[in-house]
């Protein structure tokens, strides 16, 4: 009766991990089932499928422009993110600091702050600086990039620390102890042993980056767009496929990006 009780329990179990793993995955489903159809106005069911939909995806400049925008400062927030997280994470884990634990709860607050909130918050420090100093922050690329640097920290933070909670000390002091000095130690020693994190930490610091909305119509300059306010902007006069084609060339790099990454890295270690 028990092992009949565990049967049934381990095939409910089963079931509601199907559902709500196809209740995530259903619209993206509909977005690459979409990108397909031929005809310009989406209806059910499809007059044909075509591929000319991705032609004019990357043929619409905005979209190019846009694309590349989101990748420069995507990169640059990722590099600001590596700089600036890895040491608090060290400092965080091997150091014991007044307030350490509300310390490490402000470093995630831009993760689950909205991002209207956020963005305005950041639309407001921005004025009030330019009026301060005088300098040209406001819409500048510098501006855009410290900001989304925000969103990049906390995952950088999170993951890196999930590594070197798992990190024997020892083998440190046993490197040290046979002369290597502390740079030393750290690259060939302590940087091997969280790579799964740094890596993790910039995967998806870059792909929030990269697809931030809210924050980037607060700050964005003129004459710039990222691509999210670029597909934003054109549904604005426009509704048919060529936005279902943007979007699936988006999910089928990331998705390549992971798994590659997952590949040499795993991210199960740490994610």
């Amino acid at each position: 009766m028990s092992a009949a009780r565990l049967s049934l329990g381990r095939l409910a179990l089963n079931g509601a991990a199907t559902l709500s793993l196809g209740f995530i995955l259903l619209p993206l489903f509909f977005v690459f089932w979409l990108a397909f159809f031929r005809q310009e106005i989406p209806s059910f069911p499809p007059e044909g499928y075509s591929l000319k939909w991705f032609q004019a995806a990357a043929n619409n400049k905005p979209f190019v422009d846009g694309f590349i925008l989101s990748l420069q400062v995507g990169v640059s927030a990722t590099l600001i993110g590596l700089v600036l997280g890895v040491p608090a994470s060290l400092a965080l884990m091997r150091h014991r600091i007044a307030l350490g634990p509300a310390i490490n709860t402000l470093l995630l607050l831009p993760l689950v702050m909205p991002g209207i909130v956020l963005g305005t918050s950041l639309y407001v420090f921005q004025i009030e600086t330019e009026i301060a100093t005088g300098l040209p922050v406001m819409g500048s690329a510098g501006g855009l990039v410290a900001a989304h640097s925000l969103v990049v920290i906390p995952w950088v933070v999170k993951l890196v620390t999930a590594s070197l909670a798992g990190f024997d000390r020892t083998i440190e002091e046993a490197a040290q102890n046979l002369g290597a000095g502390p740079w030393t130690t750290f690259r060939r020693v302590t940087l091997p042993s969280i790579r799964p994190g740094l890596v993790a930490g910039s995967l998806f610091g870059f792909v929030t980056s990269f697809g931030n909305l809210e924050m980037s119509l607060f700050l964005v300059g003129p004459g710039r767009t990222t691509l999210p306010i670029a597909i934003l902007q054109y549904l604005e006069w426009k509704i048919d496929p060529t936005v279902a084609a943007a979007s699936v060339i988006q999910i089928v790099l990331i998705g390549a990006a992971m798994i590659i990454t997952d590949r040499y890295v795993k991210l199960s270690r740490v994610v």
